[in-house]
């Protein structure tokens, strides 16, 4: 394109909003290129700063003899400035010199330009032009916490799956297994068909002791926290440390060194038995019966707790016996060492390491589901934690906190971390707000997957500095996630409403332009696809095995 066709002028410059006018269209485009809305336009002032903006709409405003001319209105990216990008459009010197629309090839080398090779990651391609592919800083984007958001059916599972399956399979030398370590708590049972390589874990081969669980953990487990009963409390307590200590086979100070929220195992059998035991005891006062049906027997009084604890007897019985509960309280779990619990979900099986762990929590019974989450999220915590202060100890100068990085990936996060004061969710909200606030310096972060961002604990996603946001047709998570997200993004954040399948905005420090992107596909595909319930129903009726269906259901 010459020169003189350059006929464009930017008439007003907001932080939102640049205005141009354009006298002709024809000779305005590049050749090449189309021009439309959702086109990009490059400007330049006289600091050799570089604007680029997206077309948003355009105008034709008739003048007083005739002449057209075309109103351009743009959405500001960000300029570019020494190499360097800065969000927004206000730090753009006026008056701006120079008007083009930015050729594909233009778009290319900024996308490429902006991360170093061994540094970039790419999981998408522009939507208004797939062959412009959109690299992300991939330190940037797993060392600081991932928002996922979309409705259902914006296509979430299969965003969160070709992250995934591309993180696990780059490598930078010719290993067969790279140094990736991912867990993924699958709420649905969805995710085994697209990682069948995984450490795949559900309630059949799950072990996660009892014992293993902190204070807070033990007591929203067996205990009716709701009721406020400070004698339940008090006797698990102390019937929680007596047997701790009385299978502890170590030196006496460090035996006095054991407490409520130590690590090591008691037999939760052994407790039963003794509030059975204080809740029926009865006292021996010395004296016998001189006269009647009882003359001779000795005199008993009811003990402090005599049937105080009958509700807590109760509950506890009732969680021993029940088999659902078999991955947290069977025979397994007193077998099982603190190490090999750790290994398992850190995929580190002896016959076949894994990159990902995926955790089935379709078995899980709800009453337990946040206790389960909450004990893994504070397992991997704290591994990270010690970790980092074994990786000290041995090397003060270390720099890397954590050369083993793990990311802990919530799908549909909502069911875990509500935005809700519920006891029930009490443990989970704790462990993962901790994670969302110290997890990054520990090398544990967050990947959150959701389709009702209003429904999360706000703590937890504010912390998250990189968002894929899909579409969203609900209007109070729209309003969610448009608080969120930094103001400067203007209507790109409405466009989320028309976003098709696969399409999503991404923001964050990972990238550098706010871009509207098409997610690759995934390789192997999770198994949350539509059901094609039409196509089902005008096939012939189908016999129903309620025999077997009875047997699993009932495992």
């Amino acid at each position: 394109m010459e020169e003189d066709k350059i006929n464009a002028q930017v008439i007003a410059v907001f932080p939102n909003k640049v205005k141009i006018v354009v006298d002709n269209l024809e000779d305005f485009k590049v050749a090449e290129e189309s021009l439309r809305v959702g086109s990009y336009l490059k400007i330049e002032d006289n600091e050799n700063a570089l604007l680029i903006a997206v077309i948003e709409n355009f105008q034709i405003v008739v003048g007083q003899e005739g002449k057209r001319d075309y109103i351009i209105e743009a959405f500001p990216l960000g300029i570019l400035r020494d190499g360097k990008f800065e969000r927004g459009g206000d730090a753009l010197a006026i008056p701006p010199k120079e008007v083009k629309p930015a050729t594909i090839e233009e778009i290319k080398k900024i996308y490429q330009d902006s991360v170093s090779l061994n540094e970039s990651f790419c999981f998408a391609k522009l939507s208004s032009n797939k062959n412009v592919a959109v690299p992300i800083n991939g330190n940037k984007f797993f060392n600081k916490h991932i928002a996922i958001v979309g409705s259902t059916g914006s296509g979430k599972s299969h965003t969160l799956t070709t992250i995934i399956q591309k993180a696990i399979s780059e490598k930078s030398g010719s290993f067969s297994l790279n140094n990736s370590h991912v867990i993924l708590f699958d709420i649905h049972s969805e995710y085994k068909s697209a990682f069948p390589e995984a450490n795949f874990i559900n309630t059949s081969n799950l072990v996660l002791p009892y014992w293993l669980l902190n204070s807070e953990e033990l007591e929203e487990f067996f205990l009716d926290t709701e009721a406020n009963d400070h004698n339940q409390r008090y006797i698990f307590k102390e019937c929680v440390v007596e047997d701790r200590k009385s299978r502890f086979t170590g030196s006496a100070a460090e035996k006095n060194n054991i407490h409520y929220d130590s690590p090591l195992y008691f037999d939760i059998n052994s407790v039963l038995q003794s509030a059975i035991s204080k809740n029926t005891e009865t006292i021996d006062t010395g004296e016998v019966y001189a006269s009647g049906a009882k003359k001779g027997e000795a005199k008993t009084v009811q003990g402090s707790l005599y049937g105080k604890l009958t509700n807590f007897v109760n509950r506890l019985e009732n969680k021993v016996n029940d088999s659902r509960l078999d991955f947290l309280l069977g025979e397994r779990v007193k077998t099982i060492t603190f190490e090999d619990t750790l290994k398992t979900l850190l995929g580190y099986n002896q016959d076949k390491p894994s990159n990902i762990t995926v955790i089935d929590l379709s078995g899980v019974p709800f009453e337990v589901l946040s206790i389960t989450v909450s004990l893994i999220s504070r397992l991997i915590f704290e591994y990270g934690y010690f970790y980092k202060r074994l990786r000290a100890s041995r090397n003060p100068d270390e720099q890397v906190n954590n050369d083993i990085p793990i990311l802990l990936v919530y799908e549909e996060a909502h069911k875990y971390v509500p935005n809700s004061e519920l006891m029930k969710y009490r443990s989970s909200k704790k462990s993962i707000e901790r994670i969302a606030k110290e997890g990054r310096k520990y090398g544990v972060t967050l990947l959150l997957a959701s389709q009702r961002p209003s429904e999360i604990s706000e703590t937890i996603f504010s912390q998250c500095n990189n968002f894929i946001a899909m579409r969203l047709t609900n209007p109070v998570d729209q309003g969610y996630v448009k608080k969120l997200l930094p103001d400067t993004l203007g209507s790109l954040v409405d466009q989320m409403t028309s976003f098709k399948q696969g399409e999503a905005l991404i923001v964050g420090e990972s990238i550098i332009l706010p871009s509207i992107i098409q997610i690759d596909r995934c390789e192997k595909q999770p198994s949350s696809n539509d059901i094609p319930y039409w196509e089902l129903w005008k096939e012939e009726w189908k016999q129903l095995d309620f025999d077997q269906l009875k047997i699993e259901w009932q495992k």
